[in-house]
């Protein structure tokens, strides 16, 4: 289905189809230099115990929530200077999302990958002055779109030759305040030669299903992931909090950090086996 993509470099993670499976996770914002140093660490050791390229993940400001009360983040300056700390003392590549063209430059001095959230995978501006960083890029599906339709995101990227390019497959709209995961969606995206990465926490959520803020159904998440992973997954993107019912955004539907080990390590197992019965 299509050629397979060149490895990508993000940091010190090296990813491609075919590859090691790799984690992406972090919490959904970042609420304190305090938290996300908490969480960095022990991606870190993860990383080193179970032998897993790890990124982490935390957003400086979160301009899609449900409600106009909804906490944001620390903003971009103060968030992009917690992110630079985060990689200096875990060892870690960051990512981070951006949400306006303008925020690309001044982001991709700190991080090694560049996200574009699911409701902006079609903003062209948006897409072309990411892609200009020369950075890897994250783009998440929409919920919106079927996994062909983004052929066109990727094109765009290429077209400012950049084919530093995943995509992340994180559920599509089942009516209201429901998301449901098409598996077949991983090997048509692959299909575009770019390496495709599960959201397995996102795909649980009930968008706006609180009123006030979106629900969701964290118990899923093992078995999302492990769907995913046995699809041909090459990758794992996974919000993680020590306390996910204290967490400012995305409560609901975030994986506790002490879960994790042992999910990835199921993971693991399975894209082993099916990496061998595909050789």
């Amino acid at each position: 289905m299509g050629t397979k993509a060149k490895a990508i470099v993000i940091g010190n993670v090296k990813v491609w189809q075919g590859g090691p499976l790799f984690l992406i996770a972090g919490p959904c914002v970042i609420e304190s230099k305090a938290l996300c140093l908490r969480v960095g660490r022990f991606l870190a050791r993860i990383s080193q115990q179970v032998g897993i390229g790890v990124i982490f993940k935390a957003s400086f400001d979160k301009a899609n929530r449900t409600s106009l009360k909804g906490f944001r983040g620390p903003g971009l300056e103060r968030g992009l200077d917690i992110l630079m700390q985060v990689k200096e003392e875990t060892g870690l590549p960051v990512l981070t999302d951006v949400h306006l063209p303008q925020q690309a430059d001044p982001v991709a001095k700190v991080v090694d990958c560049i996200q574009i959230p699911a409701f902006l995978c079609r903003q062209t501006d948006l897409l072309v002055a990411c892609a200009r960083t020369g950075l890897p890029i994250n783009v998440k599906k929409g919920q919106f779109l079927s996994p062909q339709e983004m052929a066109h995101v990727v094109e765009k990227i290429r077209s400012c030759a950049n084919d530093q390019v995943l995509l992340t497959e994180r559920g599509t709209f089942f009516g209201y305040q429901r998301l449901v995961n098409d598996m077949t969606a991983i090997p048509i995206m692959q299909s575009l030669g770019c390496p495709v990465v599960f959201d397995a926490t996102h795909s649980t959520q009930q968008p706006g299903g609180l009123g006030h803020a979106s629900g969701g159904r964290p118990e899923m998440t093992p078995v999302l992931a492990r769907a995913a992973v046995a699809a041909g997954a090459d990758g794992l993107f996974m919000e993680v909090h020590p306390d996910p019912p204290r967490a400012r955004s995305d409560a609901a539907c975030m994986l506790r950090l002490s879960d994790l080990p042992e999910l990835i390590q199921a993971c693991q197992a399975i894209h082993k086996v099916i990496r061998s019965s595909a050789v």
